[in-house]
């Protein structure tokens, strides 16, 4: 099933601002927050639908990849990439401070919980994400035209297995905090001339996780994460451009003590091919061939990224004419075509002659069938100016 446009989702338009986008965010959340429909699956999936959208929306760089590639620029199309597949923990982690335990209010409520929707402690408590990583992965253009699996080892934290990433040593558990009882949040009552303001902060004491660690894991001291290395298989659609970033969720950096993954982010470089030159799906071929060729017509070989094909030379090929190959180009990230191969003919004029050579050029110079008529002097002008724009 196709995703939706994420503009669409939100009911924005594309020209949006970022606080537009905001507003518009936490009317959803708060119209399909699963509190407010206790069993409705098609709210919920609604729900995750809008933070989806926002995730995207809210990012400068992921809003760009979005608005030039689609959802493609985002997933790649293909092999795991996925800037949705959002858990309820990893909305309520995220974008808790949109729609709910963030913001202050008058006569007792502080919380998106407190309007009557069964908000619960625990998700006032704080769940951690872990950071993101970055690497770079260079391509060739065959790799490019057909899409290609890589298999990358990278540092990062991982999980703690010894403590089962609670942070607590093995044998013992973390305790409930006893500052906010195991909310993670802790509430402030001030006075006003409007009668009281309650707001609420993250606990100082359990930096908002509702837990404290007594007993440390000697194995990650307390944190529930390790540094170590790991082998990352990742899997690259065809037709990705040079600049672009691709993305897998929950491939980065663990969080601690059983927080929520970050992501791997891929940055894609495009290794100079030693003939072909790239202009965005289509490849440029500069092919120079001799002049008893291009006069007499032959047949050549051309690359390709497939491999080397032969091309005929129609007698009497002039300077500049480009040839055509379908399909031989790459294919649009997108899946909506495959670009051409394009053959730029140029000729090749030898700077020394032997005698006989120039004796034989100057007999065609006197012939007037080699002297260029005005009609072709003016096609040529042509094809060269359109070569330059």
């Amino acid at each position: 099933m196709s995703k939706r446009d994420y503009y669409e989702v939100l009911g924005v338009s594309k020209s949006a601002t970022a606080d537009e986008i905001k507003k518009a965010y936490r009317k959803k959340a708060i119209e399909f927050h699963p509190d407010k429909n206790p069993g409705d699956k098609a709210a919920e999936e609604k729900f995750k639908e809008a933070a989806e959208a926002y995730e995207v929306l809210s990012d400068s760089q992921k809003r760009q990849r979005y608005d030039q590639f689609g959802h493609a620029g985002l997933n790649g199309g293909a092999g795991g990439f996925s800037s949705g597949g959002m858990s309820m923990e990893d909305i309520f982690s995220q974008f808790g401070d949109i729609f709910g335990g963030h913001f202050g209010s008058f006569g007792g409520f502080s919380s998106f919980g407190d309007f009557g929707f069964g908000g619960s402690s625990r998700r006032g408590t704080r769940v951690r994400r872990g950071s993101d990583l970055r690497v770079r992965v260079t391509l060739s253009l065959a790799e490019i035209a057909k899409g290609v699996e890589k298999k990358i080892k990278v540092k990062k934290y991982v999980p703690c297995q010894h403590c089962n990433t609670t942070g607590a040593e093995h044998g013992s558990n973390p305790v409930t905090c006893t500052t906010c009882n195991g909310s993670g949040r802790v509430t402030h009552v001030q006075n006003t001339i409007l009668g009281q303001m309650q707001t609420q902060s993250e606990c100082p004491t359990c930096e908002g996780e509702g837990t404290i660690i007594q007993n440390k894991c000697s194995h990650c001291n307390g944190e529930g994460i390790l540094r170590a290395e790991e082998v990352i298989k990742i899997n690259i659609p065809a037709g990705v451009t040079e600049g672009m970033q691709l993305s897998m969720s929950g491939k980065g950096n663990a969080a601690r003590r059983g927080g929520i993954n970050g992501d791997l982010l891929i940055l894609i470089e495009e290794k100079a091919h030693p003939e072909l030159i790239r202009d965005e799906n289509d490849l440029i071929y500069n092919l120079l061939i001799s002049v008893p060729t291009a006069t007499l017509g032959g047949s050549v070989e051309v690359p390709t990224v497939d491999g080397r094909v032969k091309v005929n030379i129609a007698a009497g090929t002039q300077p500049g004419k480009v040839l055509r190959l379908r399909g031989k180009g790459l294919p649009s990230v997108n899946r909506y075509g495959t670009g051409d191969l394009l053959i730029r003919v140029g000729v090749y004029i030898p700077e020394k002659l032997t005698g006989e050579e120039k004796e034989m050029m100057e007999k065609l110079a006197k012939s007037n069938r080699m002297e260029p008529t005005a009609s072709a002097s003016k096609d040529f002008f042509t094809r060269f100016k359109n070569m330059f724009e």
